[in-house]
Parts: C-alpha cells; sequence; structure tokens
C-alpha cells in the first residue's frame, strides 16, 4: 500500500467522526441555549470529533472490521453525550 492510499484509508475512516461531530457542535449551537463559559463551537467540534475518532476505534477493536452498524451508533451516542458535555447543557 503506497502513502497516498494509507492516507486515503484513514481519511475515509475518520470522515464520519469529522462529520458528525462538526454537526453536532453546530446544531447545539443553532438548536440550544449558550451557557456561560462554553467554549467556542470549533472547540466543541475538535472535542466531538476527538470522542468520535476514540469511539470508531473502539468499534473497529470489538468488531474487527470497519463500516459495522453498532459502531456509527456509538458514534453518534459518543458525540451526542460529548456535545452535551462540552456545552455545559446539564444546568439549563
Amino acid at each position: 500500500m503506497s502513502l497516498l492510499d494509507l492516507l486515503n484509508h484513514l481519511l475515509n475512516f475518520v470522515a464520519p467522526a469529522l462529520a458528525v461531530g462538526f454537526l453536532c457542535a453546530l446544531a447545539g449551537r443553532v438548536f440550544g441555549r449558550r451557557a456561560a463559559g462554553a467554549p467556542a463551537w470549533w472547540i466543541q467540534g475538535a472535542v466531538n470529533f476527538g470522542v468520535g475518532v476514540l469511539a470508531l476505534l473502539g468499534g473497529l477493536v470489538l468488531s474487527g472490521r470497519d463500516g459495522a452498524m453498532l459502531t456509527y451508533a456509538a458514534l453518534v451516542v459518543a458525540c451526542a453525550t460529548s456535545q452535551w458535555m462540552v456545552a455545559k447543557s446539564w444546568g439549563k
């Protein structure tokens, strides 16, 4: 596998985490109220992205392959929980 192929596979692996993470951050900004001390939307998106990548890696390790629907469900739950925590939404 060449370096470009490896980079392509890695980017395609993390693309769902990037999309879900930043969409959660933007949806939280649009539909939620801004709590005092909550970080900027791009920081929230970066945190959600990191949590999403960890969820995808966990699914890859547990199922042995990429793209399992249970892994994607765990990605959505992990990013939503991360967004709830990073936006400090529990006190509303």
